[in-house]
C-alpha cells in the first residue's frame, strides 16, 4: 500500500509535513506494510492537505487531513471522497500540461518516463530544428505568460538568426498575484519543464538554457535544481542528450524579488547580473537576448507544454480551445472564493462559470462584485461582463486581458476606489525608474486617485488622461497595464467614485 502526501507548497502551508510524520508514525507502531510517498498536488486548495491512499490500481481521497485523523485513516475508519480521478473538480478537466502533476513522484524519472515522460524529446530529436519548430507552429501554443504571442514565431525567429551560441530562458518569476501554476508545475512535475527547454534547445540550435526562479520559491527551487541533476546523471541533458549527439544543459538561477523581473528584458539584465531594469525594443531578445545572443525567452506552462504537442501531436492539441486561442489554460482560482485552486480546460469557457460553477462563488457567501483576471495590471470585469469566453481576443474585445489566467474573486463589500489604488501604488513600488510615465505616473496616479477620494470632481478626468500617457508612452507591461486595473474600476463601479465625492459635498 502506497500512500500519497504532497509536498506543494500550498499544501505543506496547510500542515501536508505535519500529516506525513504523522503517517509515517502511525505505519511504524502499527507494523503496517505500507510507504508514504510525496507527490504534487491535484491542485483542489480546499481540500489541502489531500492523501491518497492508493491500493489495487486505485487511488482513493481523503481530505483535508489533518495530524489528528491519521489515526482514524490508517484504521479505515475516516471517510473517503472516492476515487481521486472520479471527483468532479478532476473530471471536468482536459489536463494535458498538468497529466502527471500530483500523480507522480515528482524526482522519479522512471515515474515520469512510466506516464509518458521523454516521449516528445525522443520523437523531437529525430527531427530537423525547422520540423521541430513547424510543429510547435501547427499547435497554436501562445505564450502563456501574459503576452499570448505565438510561440513557433518566436521560436523560428531564432532559429534562423545566425550566431555562435543561442539561448533558452524560462520565465519563472511568477510574480503576478493569484497565480501559482508554475509553482505548482515545478514543485510537482519539474521533468516536464526539463523535457521542454531540451525539445526548444534542439529546435532552435541552443546548446544552453536557464530557469530564472523567483526567490520566494524555495521548494520549486529546490526541486528543479535536485531534477535537472538527475535529468544530467541520466543523459537527458548534457553534450549528449539521449545518445543522440545533440547538446543541451540547463542552470536554475535565483530571481531577487523584483516584480518587473518577471518583464523578459528586465529579467535577461538580471540573468546578466546587471541592475533589473527594462530595455528599450528593438532588438528583440529572439535577436539579442541574453548577453546580446538570440534567445527564445518562454514561460513555464508555455514551455511544459510542449512535451505533450510532441508527445500527442500538434493537431492533438489544437484540436482544444477556441478561436486563435489553441490548447488548454490553466486557471488559478484564488481570493474571496469557495473553492480554490488550478483547474487545466480547453479555451472557450466562461468566465461565470469559472467563478460561480468551479468556484462556488465567495468564501464569504456575498455576491461577487468583481474578478481580476490576469494579475495586478489586470482588468477588473464585473459580473455583467461573466459571458465573455476565457480566449485571449474575446478579453480584448471586453477590455480585459488573460495574461497568466490567475483570477481573484471580490465580493460586494470591496471599495474598488481602493482597488484603483492599490494598481497605482504597486506600479509605483515596482517600477524599474526606466520611463517617466511610468515612474512617474504611477505617484501622480496615487495623488490623483486620493484627490477623487476627497471629493474633487476635476481629479476624475485627470486620472483618465494619465492613464492614456501610461499606457501609450510606458516602455513595458507594468505601465501601460496598470491602466486596465484602474480604468476597468472607474468604468464599471462607477458609484465607488462618486459616493465619496456626494459624502464631501
Amino acid at each position: 500500500m502506497k500512500i500519497w502526501v504532497p509536498m506543494d507548497s500550498a499544501a505543506k502551508a496547510l500542515g501536508a509535513d505535519d500529516v506525513a510524520e504523522a503517517l509515517a508514525a502511525g505505519i511504524a507502531a502499527r507494523g503496517l506494510t505500507a510507504q508514504v510517498a510525496r507527490n504534487g498536488s491535484r491542485g483542489m486548495v480546499w481540500l489541502e492537505p489531500l492523501v491518497e491512499i492508493e491500493a489495487d490500481g486505485q487511488r482513493l481521497a481523503y481530505g483535508p487531513v489533518a495530524p489528528e485523523d491519521v489515526d482514524a485513516l490508517l484504521d479505515g475508519k475516516l471517510d473517503t471522497l472516492g476515487p481521486v480521478e472520479d471527483l468532479d473538480w478532476m473530471k471536468r478537466q482536459t489536463r494535458l500540461t498538468f497529466a502527471r502533476c500530483g500523480v507522480i513522484d515528482p524526482l522519479s524519472l522512471a515515474d515520469y518516463e512510466a506516464h509518458g515522460g521523454l516521449t516528445g524529446l525522443r520523437r523531437a530529436l529525430t527531427m530537423t530544428g525547422e520540423a521541430i519548430v513547424d510543429e510547435v507552429k501547427a499547435s497554436g501554443l501562445r505564450g502563456r505568460g501574459g503576452a499570448g504571442f505565438p510561440t513557433g514565431i518566436k521560436w523560428d525567429t531564432v532559429r534562423m538568426a545566425h550566431a555562435p551560441q543561442k539561448y533558452i530562458v524560462c520565465n519563472a518569476d511568477e510574480g503576478d498575484s493569484g497565480t501559482f501554476a508554475d509553482r505548482m508545475l515545478m514543485e510537482g512535475d519539474p521533468f516536464t519543464l526539463i523535457e521542454g527547454m531540451a525539445i526548444a534547445g534542439i529546435g532552435v540550435s541552443a546548446t544552453k538554457g536557464y530557469v530564472y526562479l523567483r526567490s520566494e520559491y524555495p521548494d520549486a527551487i529546490a526541486v528543479m535544481t535536485r531534477a535537472v541533476e538527475i535529468a544530467r546523471a541520466a543523459g537527458v541533458l548534457g553534450a549528449d542528450v539521449l545518445g543522440s549527439g545533440r547538446a543541451f544543459d540547463m542552470e536554475i538561477r535565483r530571481g531577487a524579488g523584483a516584480y518587473v523581473c518577471g518583464e523578459e528584458t528586465a529579467l535577461l539584465n538580471s540573468l546578466e547580473g546587471k541592475r533589473g531594469t527594462v530595455r528599450a525594443k528593438p532588438p528583440l531578445p529572439a535577436l539579442e537576448g541574453f548577453l546580446g545572443r538570440p534567445t527564445v525567452v518562454n514561460n513555464v506552462i508555455s514551455l511544459a507544454t510542449v512535451p505533450v504537442i510532441f508527445e500527442k501531436g500538434a493537431q492533438h492539441y489544437a484540436d482544444f480551445g477556441l478561436g486563435r486561442s489553441r490548447g488548454t489554460v490553466t486557471l488559478q482560482i484564488a481570493g474571496n472564493v469557495a473553492r480554490g485552486g488550478l483547474f487545466e480546460t480547453a479555451f472557450g469557457i466562461s468566465l461565470g462559470e469559472v467563478v460561480n460553477d468551479l468556484g462556488g462563488g465567495t468564501r464569504s457567501g456575498r455576491p461577487v462584485k468583481a474578478v481580476q483576471v490576469g494579475g495586478p495590471l489586470g482588468a477588473y470585469m464585473p459580473v455583467s461582463k461573466f459571458d465573455t469566453a476565457m480566449g485571449y481576443e474575446e478579453f480584448d474585445q471586453a477590455g480585459g486581458l488573460i495574461g497568466h489566467a490567475g483570477l481573484t474573486v471580490f465580493d460586494d463589500t470591496t471599495d474598488m476606489l481602493g482597488m484603483a489604488r492599490f494598481a497605482m501604488e504597486f506600479c509605483a513600488v515596482e517600477s524599474c525608474g526606466k520611463c517617466t510615465p511610468c515612474r512617474i505616473g504611477a505617484v501622480r496616479g496615487v495623488e490623483t486617485i486620493d484627490r477623487i477620494a476627497s471629493g474633487d470632481a476635476a481629479a476624475l478626468p485627470l486620472l483618465t488622461d494619465l492613464c492614456e500617457t501610461m499606457k501609450d508612452g510606458s516602455l513595458c507591461a507594468l505601465g501601460g497595464f496598470t491602466p486596465f486595473p484602474v480604468m476597468s474600476a472607474v468604468t464599471h463601479f462607477p458609484d465607488d467614485f462618486s459616493r465619496l465625492k456626494e459624502a464631501a459635498e
